[in-house]
């Protein structure tokens, strides 16, 4: 058998596996893999742990915004609702208020019309009180007055008793 160099290859191979063999490397690297796979499954197990609470997160947040989506609704709803009320309660006290200036203008003007006619009754009896005075000064002498006016005198003397009596 000659010795060549595939055989000090094959020798060289066995020794360098012995070798790894003998300071435990296979274990080691095992060792180390096994360490690894730990550290990934330990990674993966957190992960999942994270993505969970996300979910029950997400789910909350998405519970208090539908929530908060029907409070809001609510009170638009209620809202417009008291604004309905309030527009026909400002309608009503409107109409009521026009209403009341509506009769205060008439009582107003029908105040006036009284007025304006007893200022014109006033004033035509003074032109007739006058008018009597200048034609009884101008056309009756003193002793037809004196006459007339103790016959008056006397007619409401008269009149007075029986109104008395």
């Amino acid at each position: 058998m000659t010795i060549d160099a595939t055989f000090w290859v094959a020798v060289s191979f066995l020794i360098f596996f012995g070798g790894l063999i003998y300071l435990k490397i296979p274990q080691k690297i095992n060792q180390i893999l096994n360490g690894l796979i730990l550290e990934i499954k330990k990674e993966i197990d957190e992960s999942e742990k994270l993505r969970t609470e996300a979910k029950t997160l997400l789910d909350n947040a998405q519970n208090k915004l539908d929530s908060a989506r029907l409070v809001s609704k609510e009170i638009l709803d209620q809202a417009k609702k008291d604004s309905d009320k309030l527009i026909i309660e400002l309608n009503d006290k409107f109409h009521k208020s026009s209403e009341i200036k509506k009769n205060l203008a008439e009582n107003k003007i029908s105040q006036m019309k009284e007025a304006a006619i007893k200022e014109i009754r006033d004033a035509s009896i003074k032109i007739a009180v006058d008018s009597v005075k200048k034609i009884i000064t101008t056309s009756v002498d003193k002793s037809k007055l004196d006459t007339l006016f103790q016959k008056n005198l006397d007619e409401t003397k008269e009149e007075l008793k029986k109104i008395n009596s």
